[in-house]
């Protein structure tokens, strides 16, 4: 961003993160919240209401570093894959777990423990070090810092995982699957098809436990991406405005974001819709018995319950434009006029528009589509020229999209009076 006044540019970015940091710390001093630092035990996040002040710095500070870097060194910022060789190699051989909370453990006994030589682990760990991951309190001795321990968590260890051994090699093959299938939105003509012998991510999960188990991992990571865990549902829409709405999540997995909303809004009634696989053996706490429900139904199946809402939690962003019509298409069997659709997906905007930190995130995820089932991220004439492909009844009402979360809420209605005679 250029600077509007006489005053250099990094100037007042310096004087910006001095104001910002006030007003931060001054927050988190009145609610009682510890200033961050990279201690083990320092909290992994800040309390949502600062998360504002939280862009600013973090959009800050990235500027002023990055204007002051120069350009091979920013290229190699962005473009070192080096990162995570360590990233990958500490979670493949368990270090992490290796390091008691609160204590340490020198190279020597890593090495011991894991096999590898001691210049082995010191090189690997030291470059982690250089990003936060793991400290080195004293020579030769390793510590957790907030980054590892976060890492620590089983699932952020598979996503780690999943990471190092299938996003690595898939993306190393997306300009060749550009090259080769231009303008492709099927799921096997991907970098990640390239890298698996032709198999689709769909095939290759599905013939691999251990590695759907990684994947599994990675999805249950964006519990930790700004807005999209199940947690954020509930501040997401106005729930309570539907009163007494019967809802179908359709392809709602095992049901646990519509548990969270049956247990806040109790006039809320609701069937979770998945595949036979997905819903085996799930089960309805005693306290929504009667209000929450399960009921095997594939998704491109012709949609065979009436209700007043049909709720679509991150469901169409797997498929290409083709398949995600052939989804909506196949609710309009059960549809009655004033029925709504609630879409909680990404709706990409502009940039700029949102603060550069969380575009960035949402840039990322895009190129993981692309890498993983050639589908992409949806700005809003996407999204109103996808409902309109499937049928001109579906008309956005709204779409709402709280201030740090990544995703948005759609509301679209099933109108009647929008044919055209």
């Amino acid at each position: 961003m250029a600077s509007s006044s006489n005053t250099p540019r990094i100037v007042e970015l310096a004087a910006q993160i001095s104001a910002s940091v006030a007003e931060l710390q001054e927050h988190l001093s009145a609610q009682g919240v510890p200033s961050p630092t990279f201690d083990e035990d320092s909290p992994p996040f800040l309390p949502a209401d600062v998360s504002h002040i939280r862009a600013q710095l973090l959009d800050a500070t990235a500027e002023l570093h990055e204007v002051l870097t120069e350009p091979l060194m920013l290229i190699f910022k962005f473009g070192a894959i080096s990162n995570l060789i360590s990233i990958d190699t500490i979670c493949r051989f368990g270090i992490l777990d290796m390091i008691p909370a609160g204590g340490k453990l020198s190279f020597l006994e890593i090495a011991e423990k894991t096999g590898l030589s001691k210049v082995e682990v010191r090189r690997l760990l030291r470059h982690a070090m250089a990003m936060r991951i793991l400290k080195e309190p004293e020579p030769e001795m390793v510590a957790h810092t907030k980054v590892s321990k976060f890492m620590s968590i089983p699932y952020i260890q598979a996503w780690v995982n999943f990471e190092g051994r299938d996003t690595w090699p898939a993306c190393t093959k997306v300009a060749d699957a550009i090259e080769k299938w231009p303008a492709s939105e099927e799921v096997n003509e991907t970098g990640f098809c390239l890298a698996n012998n032709g198999q689709s991510v769909f095939e290759a999960l599905g013939a691999d436990h251990t590695r759907a188990m990684r994947f599994a991992g990675g999805m249950k990571s964006l519990d930790h991406v700004p807005g999209c865990g199940e947690k954020a549902v509930l501040s997401a829409y106005d729930w309570a405005s539907l009163g007494n709405a019967y809802i179908v999540s359709v392809g709602g997995s095992r049901g646990s974001a519509a548990m969270d909303l049956a247990n806040n809004f109790e006039k809320t009634k609701f069937l979770i819709q998945d595949g036979a696989m997905m819903i085996a053996g799930a089960e309805v706490p005693q306290e929504l018995k009667g209000r929450v429900d399960f009921m095997e139904h594939e998704l491109f199946a012709p949609q065979t319950v009436q209700a007043d809402v049909y709720f679509f939690r991150m469901a169409f962003r797997n498929w290409n434009d083709k398949n995600a019509v052939n989804i909506l298409k196949a609710q309009i069997p059960a549809l009655r006029p004033g029925a709504k659709l609630l879409i909680q997906d990404a709706c990409m905007r502009e940039p700029n528009v949102a603060p550069l930190c969380e575009e960035r995130i949402s840039r990322a995820i895009d190129m993981s589509l692309k890498t993983f089932f050639n589908t992409r991220e949806r700005y809003l004439d996407d999204w109103k020229a996808l409902l309109a492909a499937a049928d001109e009844r579906f008309v956005i009402e709204k779409v709402v999209q709280l201030e740090g979360s990544l995703l948005a809420m759609l509301e679209v209605q099933w109108d009647v009076s929008s044919v055209k005679a």
